[in-house]
């Protein structure tokens, strides 16, 4: 049976190596390609501090919203393939650098938790740089489980985020 509604994806995108700005800017163009699916908007860039090792280059992230008629899994399979396109390797190292990193943030008002995908992301309440610009795009959005967007962002220090003037 055809689904006849779209569900309301959040992503949220992050690069740190090879020209950030630039990583983050062609993969929302390939964002807004993704089959059964329309981008709908995406916040500005911000500047953050690494969440693993120190010595590693500053991120730039951005978080889009995405109506699709692809399956949670499905978006993944797109998602990791757009990383791959963009030099994205998996080397073990929890938090390292990477060209690209794409995260499905939240899939409409679903929970999911299976061996490849946890839905919504676990950290999404605690990373700055996830709830900052959650709030630009959707201070209302309700991430199923974890609560308000803007209640979330009002409770989770700044850390030194930076909106990137363009």
């Amino acid at each position: 049976m055809k689904k006849n509604y779209r569900t309301l994806a959040y992503i949220g995108l992050g690069s740190n190596l090879q020209d950030p700005s630039t990583q983050i800017a062609i993969a929302l163009r390939e964002l807004a390609l993704l089959p059964k699916s329309d981008l709908q908007q995406h916040s500005g860039l911000y500047l953050s501090r690494p969440m693993g090792p120190p010595d590693q280059p500053v991120y730039v992230n951005a978080v889009a919203s995405i109506k699709t008629h692809l399956e949670a899994e499905e978006l993944l399979n797109h998602l990791q393939s757009i990383e791959n396109k963009h030099g994205r390797e998996r080397l073990g190292e929890h938090w390292g650098p990477r060209t690209l990193d794409l995260d499905i943030l939240s899939y409409g008002n679903k929970k999911i938790n299976s061996p490849r995908l946890n839905i919504p992301h676990p950290g999404v309440r605690l990373r700055e740089f996830v709830l900052y610009p959650l709030q630009e795009i959707d201070k209302n959005l309700i991430i199923a489980g974890v609560g308000r967007v803007d209640r979330l962002s009002q409770k989770c220090y700044a850390n030194g985020l930076a909106l990137l003037e363009e």
